[in-house]
This record gives structure tokens, C-alpha cells and sequence, in this order.
């Protein structure tokens, strides 16, 4: 798993070439704490269909105010770089792949 930081959210995220699920996290937030091990498994095993990254929004304040993002942890899915999917809140891996099962 990439962390990605407002200077390299175009080129890690915008112009990636797979579809790329961003994790909008925060040190202080117990729930994106808890997604930590769920999306280095995904990343693992759906890394040759998806791409997945970290945004801490504290560091990071142009990207998550670009996207509008309030609630951490925040998943936004981009597509050929444009964001095709928003989920809000920690989830149960089985969950977050059917949830993203559209966009794979």
C-alpha cells in the first residue's frame, strides 16, 4: 500500500493506469487504524487489478478539500482519473469487495 500526498495525487492516483481505491485517513482516527490490515490484504491480493493508496487529510489539505471529504476513513475509487465511487466508514473486507466489485 502507497501513501500519496497532495504532490503526487496526480501522478499515483489521476493518471494511474488501474482503477485506484485512496483511503482518506488521519493518525487520530481509530477506524482508519482498524482498515490498516484490511487494505494491505486487498492490496495484496488485488494488486494486478487494484491500486490502493493512503491520504493522511491532515498533511494533505488541497486534496481533501478538493474532494470534499469530512469523515474519516473516506474510500474514493478513480477511474481513468476521475472518482467513480465514495464509501464512508471502516468496513469488513468481504464488504469493501463487494462493494467495489462495479468498479474492478
Amino acid at each position: 500500500m502507497i501513501d500519496v500526498t497532495d504532490a503526487d495525487f496526480d501522478a499515483e492516483v489521476i493518471r494511474a493506469d488501474l482503477p485506484v481505491l485512496v483511503e482518506f485517513t488521519a493518525d487520530w482516527c481509530p477506524p482508519c487504524r482498524q482498515m490498516g490490515p484490511v487494505l494491505k490484504a486487498l492490496a495484496s491480493e488485488e494488486g494486478h487489478r487494484l491500486k490502493v493508496v493512503q491520504l493522511d487529510v491532515d498533511s494533505n489539505p488541497e486534496t481533501t478539500n478538493v474532494y470534499k471529504v469530512l469523515s474519516m476513513p473516506t474510500f474514493m475509487v478513480f477511474r481513468g482519473g476521475e472518482p467513480v465511487k465514495a464509501m464512508v466508514g471502516a468496513r469488513a473486507k468481504r464488504r469493501l469487495l463487494e462493494e467495489l466489485a462495479d468498479v474492478l
